[in-house]
């Protein structure tokens, strides 16, 4: 509506227990290949840098409605007004100031969102240190199933990978979210965690299963013991990687850890964390490409490539995880941000 390229943003960690050391932004470019960017969204959104601008001091602020009283439509009709009679073509930047996020949850339908993600091509530096996880954990697999009794496959050995919620920060809010909500199904124990995988149908066992968790936010070092026969699961120690990590900061810890995820035969994470629902789209995605339409036939049972699970929700009465996936018809975001439930397999 404004007909204004974007100025690239900073990208910041979100936190709940405010670590400082770990919110400290990095440059979108840092992360995101910027020039890929701008080809893949051309004609939908663009980019520019700071160094661009020809003049710096003529910003306008557009206010954005904030409080109690703030509404979806209010918003709207405030930027709709703000176009009329304000003075926005005078002016070569245009600020956005308030409380809430221009445009976020309800005036983005799911599909323009997807459009912006598939412009988001991470830098080789992170790509590649990721692959490296990746490469570890399946040459676990292959070791696995290398053993006597088990055989040989030419393909690459499948992986889980369980986005586990239980370190310090989401234990403390997601505890006063369930009392303020009056939702039982947002915290999830480490045991829960552990029996709900499990009861995941046609599991190829036996096979990895890659904690993604931030390590250095965790009180319980028992992640590792509990698991059923033929689960083996793997953290950044154990499996070596943690090197990798540890020369990172907070954020592109993060974003390998995405891409580890979004890459797993069978991610299992939590449907009110933003990272767990971020790859549960990404991976909706790439099953869409593949001309699939739904991954939520048979409950529990793995019946289609990329399949997602949620584990605070339990699936009928084998009380396994709840599969998942994104209804990328929906009209608001808010399928896919922090705070819902919304999963498109429940009945």
């Amino acid at each position: 509506m404004l007909n204004r390229t974007f100025l690239m943003p900073s990208l910041s960690a979100s936190l709940f227990c405010k670590k400082i050391n770990r919110l400290q932004p990095i440059s979108f470019d840092k992360v995101f290949k910027f020039e890929r960017f701008n080809t893949l969204c051309e004609g939908f959104v663009q980019l520019a840098r700071y160094s661009d601008l020809k003049n710096r001091t003529g910003v306008y602020d557009l206010r954005k409605g904030s409080g109690r009283k703030w509404t979806v439509e209010r918003d709207l009709e405030q930027l709709k007004q703000s176009i009329i009679n304000g003075p926005i073509d005078m002016h070569e930047v245009i600020r956005m100031v308030g409380k809430n996020p221009f445009l976020w949850h309800g005036h983005w339908p799911v599909k323009d969102y997807a459009r912006v993600f598939e412009c988001l091509v991470l830098v080789d530096d992170i790509s590649k240190e990721a692959d490296k996880v990746v490469s570890k954990i399946r040459q676990i697999g292959r070791k696995l199933r290398s053993e006597p009794g088990m055989g040989s496959s030419l393909r690459p050995a499948p992986y889980v990978a369980v986005h586990i919620r239980v370190e310090i920060d989401w234990m403390i809010h997601c505890k006063k979210l369930e009392q303020r909500s009056g939702v039982s199904q947002i915290c999830s124990s480490k045991q829960e965690i552990i029996e709900r995988v499990g009861k995941i149908i046609n599991l190829e066992a036996p096979i990895v299963v890659y904690l993604a968790v931030a390590d250095n936010l965790l009180n319980d070092s028992s992640l590792l013991s509990g698991w059923n026969k033929g689960l083996v699961p793997c953290e950044k120690k154990n499996l070596g990687v943690d090197g990798i990590y540890k020369k990172h900061p907070y954020l592109i810890q993060s974003a390998i850890d995405n891409e580890v995820c979004s890459k797993a035969d069978i991610f299992v994470g939590n449907s009110f964390s933003t990272f767990s629902s971020h790859i549960v789209f990404e991976r909706t995605q790439k099953m869409m490409r593949m001309g699939s339409t739904s991954s939520c036939k048979n409950e529990n049972e793995v019946d289609v490539q990329w399949p997602s699970y949620a584990y605070n929700i339990a699936a009928g009465e084998s009380n396994g995880p709840q599969k998942w996936m994104t209804n990328m018809s929906d009209s608001s975001l808010r399928v896919i941000s922090y705070d819902s439930n919304a999963i498109s397999c429940l009945g």
